[in-house]
């Protein structure tokens, strides 16, 4: 490294697959890719030809437009969950029933394909939740220790209320847990 440069270039490939990684770690992700990739089966079968040799078959139903409505549903629902995560409880239920009301609807559920799918992705996004933020470590300098046995006026009481103290406990834990072996002794 020279005295010029700021430190080492990374590739921008590299740069925006961890910024990726980063948004798909803050949202119920593959929820909401099942989700999408359920209503698209969904919404296709009941509009799709299959051409074999001269024949050609028709799937269509009378319920397309239910199919089509059911499929399209699923895709935006799949859409709320990535980038409306708080709402990830009502998205998942909705993409729960849309896939239960697909069976008889559209095909039973876009040839159950559509219907894995959504179910797993409604279910995968009711049962995420948010990570916890990592906390940083504070150095045992900068905590304030506690003291059991002042008195409560040295704890910043106002002037007119009375002053207690409280019964100093002479137990160390720590040391109790080790002299006990981790058992807990009643006495």
């Amino acid at each position: 490294m020279s005295p010029e440069s700021t430190g080492q270039n990374e590739h921008y490939l590299t740069v925006m697959r961890r910024g990726f990684r980063t948004w798909r770690g803050d949202r119920p992700f593959w929820a909401g890719l099942f989700t999408m990739a359920g209503g698209l089966p969904i919404a296709y079968f009941p509009y799709a030809n299959l051409h074999l040799g001269n024949v050609t078959l028709a799937m269509s139903t009378t319920a397309g437009a239910g199919s089509l409505i059911i499929g399209v549903l699923l895709v935006t629902l799949g859409l709320t969950m990535w980038f409306h995560s708080i709402v990830r409880v009502f998205a998942g239920v909705a993409a729960i029933l849309l896939a239960l009301i697909s069976i008889p609807v559209a095909n039973i559920g876009g040839f159950v394909i559509g219907f894995l799918l959504a179910l797993l992705g409604g279910a995968l996004s009711v049962s995420w939740a948010p990570g916890e933020p990592v906390a940083e470590e504070a150095d045992d300098e900068e905590q304030v220790p506690v003291t059991v046995g002042a008195p409560v006026a040295a704890q910043e009481v106002p002037d007119d209320g009375p002053t207690q103290t409280f019964p100093q406990q002479a137990v160390d834990f720590d040391k109790q847990v080790q002299a006990d072996g981790g058992r807990h002794r009643a006495g």
